[in-house]
């Protein structure tokens, strides 16, 4: 599909300007061949936020992850990232952009070959090249942070999925990136342990102000967590609105979703 051309809406000029939003989707489309994935998609996120993406599988959340990274091209649409419109950027200037972002896949995603110091520290030394000593005590720094200083040495079968969870936020902090995008954070985890994940993605924003989406269909977490919550089905936004406003919200389509614990 041939990306069409948009007039320029005063959302874009407000994206570029000091302090705007820290990302913005102004009117993304995406398909793959004849299945649509995302339609119309706009939103704003602010600095210091969290924004929830909540809707069932296959409902096109992940995606707007990947598109953000600037691993997806829309199909039409606008995407800034800090200000930049990454949507047409050259590999090298997007890899340059992903400096600020960090990624926390879907059931944390550690490389299980190596130590939790070396997983936490590969962007570090690998990609940015960190001198090994200013790496390791960045390592260090962001496992006393989540309460894993003494897992430094660990491989990670030896940790268990809440640890494993943890480590890969750590790993994706480890740069200090001002945005974080989190994939199904607490997928596969028990009540507890995903109320530890909770804490600590509440933690990071209010403590060093990091901005965040996180993409779910656990609807307590969403509540937990979010600021804003953005309601897709089937690649559409139906509903975006604060927390409060998402519980007593009219879209049919979102009521039956919370009703049916996130299923629907």
């Amino acid at each position: 599909m041939a990306k069409q051309e948009i007039t320029r809406p005063a959302l874009l000029d407000e994206a570029l300007a000091f302090g705007g939003p820290i990302i913005v989707f102004d009117h993304v489309d995406l398909a793959f061949d004849e299945k649509v994935i995302l339609r119309q998609v706009s939103f704003t996120l602010q600095t210091g936020h969290t924004k929830i993406f909540l809707g069932a599988s296959g409902a096109g959340k992940s995606t707007i992850l990947r598109l953000a990274l600037g691993l997806l091209k829309p199909d039409a649409g606008r995407i800034f990232v800090n200000g930049e419109e990454i949507d047409e950027m050259s590999e090298d200037d997007l890899m340059r952009v992903r400096t600020d972002l960090g990624m926390v896949f879907q059931e944390g995603a550690l490389f299980d070959s190596l130590t939790v110091r070396e997983n936490v520290g590969y962007k570090l030394y690998e990609e940015l090249k960190w001198p090994i000593e200013k790496a390791d005590e960045r390592v260090k720094e962001v496992l006393g942070f989540i309460g894993l200083a003494e897992f430094l040495d660990r491989m990670p079968a030896e940790l268990s999925g809440g640890q494993r969870r943890r480590v890969a936020i750590a790993r994706a902090m480890a740069a200090k990136p001002r945005i974080l995008l989190y994939d199904e954070p607490t997928t596969g985890l028990d009540p507890i342990t995903a109320n530890t994940i909770n804490h600590l993605i509440r933690s990071l924003q209010k403590r060093l102000g990091v901005t965040s989406v996180v993409v779910t269909h656990d609807i307590h977490s969403a509540f937990a967590v979010g600021d804003r919550i953005a309601f897709l089905h089937e690649g559409r936004i139906l509903f975006h609105g604060t927390t409060a406003e998402a519980r007593t919200a009219g879209e049919p389509l979102l009521r039956n979703f919370l009703q049916g614990g996130g299923y629907a």
